[in-house]
């Protein structure tokens, strides 16, 4: 790939040292590669560190985190091995914050609670469980209601743990399907098969600074859900 503005689809560079690198997603845009010979941000990534930092040859770039495709917002980048080992132990030890805004449909019960499920997941798909079932894995996450915006609710959402599509698969077990979420109940839904689920901040401990690092991404400039807060 000779230049990575030809297939700038909408990223957008939040944060960049010699260690970190955060980007602005796209919903629609793999996080990695996928074996699938699509486009990816992480080799957007990559490239963008070669043009813009002047590095020839090979670049390490490796993600600290993923986002699912139909998801926007922030993903992080490490790009140094030394930084990469640092951020796993601080997201493993939870010393980091990730907190997502989504827009649902149906009505929170409360304006703000702790959702603790068990899930399992199969066939590209999460689902509540019990504990003793195979598979199950603890889920924490706490939100708490911003507005209410044309028959929508907007929730922040602050991740304690990182399971596999938890976000979706425990509001929709409340009868709180994110917006476009067809896959998990949702009415409303989008053509291109974005949700209205955005990883808007993150704070993370720099890996060599020891200062807390704090980003937050705008939400996307095109969308059917993120316009509605206009």
């Amino acid at each position: 790939m000779s230049d990575y503005r030809a297939w700038e689809l909408d990223p957008l560079v939040l944060f960049a040292d010699n260690h970190l690198l955060a980007v602005n997603k796209p919903a629609g845009l793999l996080s990695q590669d996928s074996g699938t010979g699509l486009g990816n941000l992480e080799d957007w990534a990559r490239e963008w560190v070669r043009v813009e930092k002047g590095k020839p040859g090979a670049v390490f770039l490796n993600a600290v985190h993923r986002i699912d495709r139909a998801v926007s917002g922030i993903v992080l980048f490490a790009r140094t091995s030394k930084a990469l080992a640092r951020l796993n132990e601080d997201i493993r030890t939870r010393r980091c914050l990730k907190r997502y805004h989504a827009l649902v449909e149906g009505s929170p019960e409360q304006a703000g609670a702790e959702l603790v499920d068990w899930l399992s997941h199969d066939h590209h798909m999460a689902q509540v469980c019990r504990p003793s079932d195979p598979g199950a894995q603890r889920a924490v996450l706490r939100y708490q209601v911003i507005r209410q915006v044309r028959g929508l609710a907007l929730l922040a959402i602050d991740l304690e743990t990182g399971r596999y599509h938890q976000i979706r698969a425990q509001l929709a077990a409340r009868g709180m399907p994110i917006a476009g979420d067809g896959k998990y109940g949702a009415v409303r839904n989008d053509e291109a098969g974005s949700i209205a689920l955005h990883h808007r901040r993150l704070e993370v401990v720099h890996p060599t600074l020891k200062e807390t690092v704090c980003i937050e991404a705008p939400y996307p400039s095109v969308s059917p859900w993120w316009s509605l807060l206009d």
